[in-house]
């Protein structure tokens, strides 16, 4: 059975499929049992893949991952429930965790361009201060813990970013798309918390966030030092 757990190809046809099964329980059954059964196995299966299959040198770097994916597994089950005021609340601050100790994992001792830097950091920045403008009047009591979430954000995004030419291609590739996607998942629900309902929500967002985490986790995994 364990065996299964170190394959690649079967892990992600698994996983895959167990989406699939929450975006359709999502869109036709209630959220509560239904979504509390559908949507924990998503981070619970990647955590095995890590758990099975990294090859973390440094225990701290295997503390942060862990972390981060204890994290998104309460933020999964809190925002859930994400109308009620407190599991909101509760959510983004795991969010929130989860995205610090990634970032913690992904950072590293090595020199970097400076100049290659700022013309990313300019656009992350731009597009951070757009959503946030764009929901500033939504947001009440929410303003400062979402403008926070949304600057770790920029933060992880940045630390990803600096992984070229330190990390394998197929790592950076996979964690820093996995990173994008998750920044657009995490814009739109924002949006439809906050703002207004958008085109595909449901399927979108879940979507997003399921294939972000996928990336992530799987290209932590991939992660060789070049």
């Amino acid at each position: 059975m364990l065996h299964i757990f170190k394959n690649e190809r079967k892990i992600s046809i698994l996983f895959f499929i167990i989406l699939t099964i929450d975006i359709l329980v999502k869109l036709n059954l209630d959220p509560f049992p239904y979504r509390y059964i559908s949507k924990p196995p998503l981070v619970l299966l990647l955590s095995l893949y890590y758990y099975y299959n990294n090859n973390e040198k440094r225990k701290r770097k295997k503390l942060w991952v862990i972390l981060a994916l204890c994290s998104f597994l309460l933020g999964d089950i809190f925002v859930i429930n994400h109308t009620n005021i407190i599991f909101l609340s509760v959510s983004l601050l795991l969010f929130a965790l989860a995205k610090v100790f990634l970032s913690l994992r992904l950072s590293h001792i090595s020199d970097f361009n400076v100049i290659k830097l700022i013309p990313f950091s300019i656009i992350l920045f731009v597009y951070t201060v757009f959503i946030v403008s764009f929901l500033f009047n939504s947001l009440g009591d929410f303003f400062a813990p979402a403008l926070l979430s949304f600057f770790i954000s920029l933060l992880l995004i940045q630390f990803a970013f600096l992984r070229r030419g330190v990390v394998n291609r197929v790592s950076y590739s996979y964690v820093f798309l996995g990173i994008i996607f998750y920044k657009f998942s995490e814009a739109m629900m924002a949006i439809k918390t906050f703002k207004m309902d958008l085109p595909m929500q449901d399927i979108l967002i879940m979507l997003f966030y399921g294939i972000s985490i996928y990336l992530i986790f799987f290209g932590i995994v991939k992660e060789h030092k070049n």
